[in-house]
């Protein structure tokens, strides 16, 4: 190697490889940033199914969202409740807004407790659930066979008798015990 040539090695790249006066180095210059934010109207906005009452109905993920904290909330989890309530005052206007509409929230109850638990291991079934007014548990057969059995030697009175006719689904698939005396007058 003649003193002239610099040496070429680790730093010292090759003359012919190094960057030219007015031209970048990054030609394609800084990469733009992909989407790094979470999309969440995409996500929040698709439809799901969920099943209110043996029914199921489409919803958005949002909604879904809601209800299902709502549901949590209402039996007894503190830190849902936390969350729902602070759901409930983002979506509330402040009194900076004019707006003479009011935003409104509809929550719908997911059946919860004694009545979610009564019709999943189908001890009952609810009839005309929609309609606040006529809404009500028919029991179904096999449950009043079994409650009655463990009556023992206790009888029902006519009226109780009469009450557990009038709440039982079918009542002529009915085992009925030998002392029964109501049958529908």
């Amino acid at each position: 190697m003649s003193r002239a040539e610099p040496q070429i090695g680790y730093g010292r790249p090759p003359k012919s490889t190094r960057f030219r006066k007015g031209q970048s180095g990054n030609p394609r210059g800084r990469q733009k940033e992909r989407h790094r934010e979470i999309p969440y109207d995409t996500v929040l906005g698709q439809m799901v199914t969920i099943r209110e009452d043996g029914r199921e109905r489409r919803v958005t993920a949002a909604e879904a969202f809601l209800l299902q904290l709502t549901q949590k909330s209402l039996s007894g989890d503190s830190a849902a409740a936390r969350y729902s309530l602070d759901a409930i005052e983002a979506a509330r206007p402040s009194p900076a807004d004019n707006d003479p509409y009011p935003s409104k929230i509809v929550l719908s109850s997911i059946a919860t407790g004694a009545d979610a638990i009564i019709g999943l291991l189908g001890i009952a079934i609810q009839r005309r659930p929609t309609d606040e007014a006529r809404a009500r548990w028919e029991l179904n057969p096999w449950i009043v066979e079994a409650a009655l059995a463990r009556l023992g030697d206790c009888q029902l009175t006519e009226d109780e008798q009469r009450e557990v006719w009038n709440a039982t689904r079918t009542t002529h698939k009915v085992k009925w015990p030998a002392w029964w005396r109501y049958f529908g007058r």
